[in-house]
């Protein structure tokens, strides 16, 4: 069953076509990977997917509605991990999530028994109380991503979740993944770590120049071309990427 589906999406700013004709599925509770270099369009495709900005032509469809006719719904059911980090600086860790719950019009009293839930779950139930400036940027990775549970999503949308991050903390936020994939839950991911995609992904697809160059599970790219993934997407597109 499929909870994301895309046909000849295109996306325009002005005269530069940033997604050129793309079509894709995602299936219910899988681990779907855009990859690529900056510029190939992979985060502009995902801003389509949680409604943040409208395609120019083609269809994308959420939980089979269309992203144009009722964004609120899609929202609602939705999380989003951003790759920038937009913690509110003035509040403690558990004021950033019962804060966020208020967009949801989840009570008070729902949004801290879920807060402390969430706070157990991502290992900082004694970080609570504290503020946002003194964590690490491991710790605001791991807080970003609570927040994006904070509705109960069907859907995560990750815009690269472990950029910055040294190996310990990307390891600590992948196992916290995987733990929500074995729930049903759907994550949808860019990344430009090829380790990230093999671990983590059920499928990826691979962009360039705002198009999709291939799509497969990691394991069938690896295969197909050899090498690892990452000498998958040399070989494709002739990008190298972190590894």
């Amino acid at each position: 069953m499929n909870i994301v589906t895309a046909k000849e999406l295109i996306k325009e700013y002005g005269k530069l076509r940033a997604v050129n004709s793309i079509n894709f599925d995602i299936g219910k509770g899988e681990c779907f990977g855009f990859l690529g270099p900056n510029g190939a369009g992979k985060s502009t495709v995902m801003g389509i997917i949680h409604c943040y900005m409208p395609p120019t032509s083609g269809e994308v469809r959420v939980f089979d509605i269309n992203v144009t006719n009722d964004p609120s719904m899609i929202k609602s059911k939705l999380g989003v991990m951003p790759q920038d980090n937009n913690l509110d600086p003035d509040l403690s860790v558990l004021e950033n999530l019962i804060v966020y719950a208020r967009y949801f019009n989840i009570s008070k009293k729902e949004a801290m028994s879920t807060s402390k839930n969430l706070l157990n779950f991502i290992e900082m139930e004694s970080k609570a109380n504290v503020n946002i400036k003194d964590l690490s940027g491991g710790m605001q990775r791991r807080l970003l991503l609570a927040r994006a549970l904070i509705n109960h999503p069907e859907i995560i949308i990750l815009d690269e979740p472990t950029t910055g991050l040294d190996p310990h903390s990307r390891h600590a936020v992948w196992d916290q993944l995987s733990l929500l994939k074995s729930r049903g839950i759907t994550l949808i991911l860019t990344t430009h770590y090829m380790e990230e995609a093999e671990n983590i992904c059920d499928r990826v697809a691979i962009m360039d120049a705002g198009k999709i160059i291939a799509t497969d599970s990691p394991s069938k790219l690896i295969a197909k071309y050899g090498g690892n993934l990452e000498s998958v997407y040399l070989t494709l597109t002739g990008h190298e990427l972190k590894s």
